[in-house]
């Protein structure tokens, strides 16, 4: 048992469905189980939970919270649940499901406090209002916060964002971003939604019937050519980045990640501290000199580590910088360019990405 991690280790049926994983999750920032429905997410879930009990061993730091011949119950778990629908109590105003949260900890104190929660996630105006009176994105703020004023050592969230229209996700996705940036609690995600992920995720486990396909670092996952991720039509790699500058003529945010430097479009109101970026393969493409008169901004120097090719498409995996020592990014480019340009394992490459193309995420 190790203390700063989540150890997860399971075998059992669930119906059709043979569970048979074994993980080592963090004690920080978001893990994301991701994988089709059916593949053992919520199962999982469940089980650290407590409702759910498959043979294995399960570990939150220091506690074991079931082994053989040993079984925490649900309550006695220091956990918070959110739903994929908000269940609040209807009899209750919000302020009043919020203090069921506090109450249920035990006492009014704790390291999560009724003011911060309430500010962080924008609940000041809505106190006084029934359940009936919120949207949907509403209700699982409030769900969230009571879940989070429970003082939990672990925060498990399951598809929280599913029954939400898109327009209640975007409204309430800063929220998440909020959270994630300010509190230290381990929150465990489940989703099949790859942009959650990416926008969410530090930690990733890709699931495949029932078993644990990889595990590990969110851009070490997507910069894998041989996971399923990178097949997909929107594979990408998420990067962390710090802004270094700011072109307020042209309304241009200067980034540095680790071995490049990009230009991306921000507000000048969002143009500081850090943020993520997803460069998406099939907005990357390559050249082996650099281009003149080009309307692309970000030309980065980067070596190809290494390339699979499918159908008339070929995947390469950069290496940002001229040695290629920094940051992983993949590119999609078609067979011919690839044959024509002569790419090779091992060359030097400029790749070029759009400044409109980077998908912008705050991170705090």
């Amino acid at each position: 048992m190790m203390a700063g991690t989540i150890e997860i280790s399971l075998d059992g049926h669930i119906g059709d469905l043979h569970l048979n994983v074994d993980m080592s999750l963090p004690m920080r920032g978001i893990s994301a189980l991701f994988g089709r429905s059916g593949c053992g997410k919520t199962s999982i879930l469940r089980s650290v939970a407590g409702l759910s009990r498959i043979p294995g061993q399960i570990a939150v730091g220091n506690e074991a919270w079931q082994r053989e011949g040993h079984f925490v119950p649900t309550h006695k778990r220091s956990l918070g649940y959110v739903f994929q629908e908000a269940s609040l109590f209807a009899h209750l105003n919000v302020r009043q499901n919020l203090n069921y949260g506090h109450r249920r900890a035990g006492n009014g104190s704790g390291k999560v406090q009724f003011d911060d929660v309430v500010e962080l996630l924008g609940l000041v105006r809505l106190l006084d209002r029934s359940p009936e009176n919120l949207s949907g994105g509403e209700r699982q703020r409030v769900a969230l916060g009571r879940a989070l004023l429970s003082q939990p050592r672990l925060l498990l969230m399951d598809e929280p964002l599913s029954a939400l229209d898109r327009l209640s996700r975007d409204e309430i996705l800063p929220y998440f971003e909020a959270l994630h940036a300010s509190l230290k609690i381990p929150i465990l995600l489940v989703t099949h939604d790859l942009d959650e992920v990416e926008r969410l995720a530090d930690h990733l486990v890709l699931l495949q019937s029932g078993k644990v396909l990889a595990s590990g670092p969110l851009h070490a996952l997507q910069g894998d050519p041989s996971l399923p991720l990178a097949a997909r039509r929107d594979a990408g790699v998420t990067l962390d980045a710090a802004v270094t500058g700011y072109d307020h003529t042209y309304g241009l945010a200067t980034l540095t990640t680790n071995g490049a430097t990009l230009t991306v479009p921000l507000p000048a109101g969002a143009a500081a501290g850090r943020h993520r970026l997803t460069v998406r393969a099939g907005d990357v493409s390559l050249a082996r000199e650099v281009p003149h008169a080009t309307t692309v901004l970000n030309v980065l120097p980067a070596k190809i580590l290494s390339a699979s090719h499918s159908g008339y498409e070929v995947i390469a995996l950069l290496g940002l910088g001229s040695e290629g020592a920094g940051s992983r990014i993949l590119a999609r480019v078609t067979k011919r360019s690839w044959d024509q340009l002569q790419l090779q394992v091992g060359m030097g490459v400029h790749a070029q990405i759009k400044s409109v193309a980077l998908v912008r995420e705050a991170k705090g």
